[in-house]
């Protein structure tokens, strides 16, 4: 069976992509801003939940990751997703949203709210089994 192949029939939701913040972001504005000029920027809002993360602010990052989860969801659901079915790393424009969720699930375990935790593994698994492993690579 090949890995990461999509058993279940459901067509991958591919997010359209965020040229303007793209942009801004490698001009080297902060994410503070661009989340600021770009509210439904779920890579955004990740990057602001890593920073949180990695200064030890353990509430700040979860509301970040939230806020760029269900900024995500909203992407995902316009974008045509039916509340399942794949949402590939490989898709470049997905991973502001995938790298919301991972950080929502690491804040979750940060402050000890272990059904989330859980919740959010599964959900980031679902979306694409390969999307943890990536991140935790960069």
């Amino acid at each position: 069976m090949e890995i990461g192949k999509n058993l279940l029939g459901i067509p991958e939701t591919l997010l359209p992509e965020e040229t303007e913040v793209l942009a801004r972001l490698e001009a080297g504005d902060e994410p503070v801003d661009v989340a600021a000029k770009y509210p439904s920027s779920s890579l955004a809002w990740a990057l602001l939940a890593d920073e949180a993360h990695a200064a030890g602010q353990v509430v700040e990052s979860y509301a970040y990751a939230r806020v760029g989860y269900h900024r995500g969801l909203d992407a995902l659901r316009r974008a045509g997703w039916k509340g399942q079915g794949p949402v590939p790393w490989r898709h470049e424009p997905n991973r502001g949203f995938l790298r919301a969720l991972y950080a929502l699930g690491r804040a979750a375990a940060a402050i000890g709210e272990a059904e989330e935790v859980q919740r959010i593994a599964d959900f980031l698994n679902d979306s694409d089994p390969s999307a943890k492993a990536a991140i935790e690579a960069e």
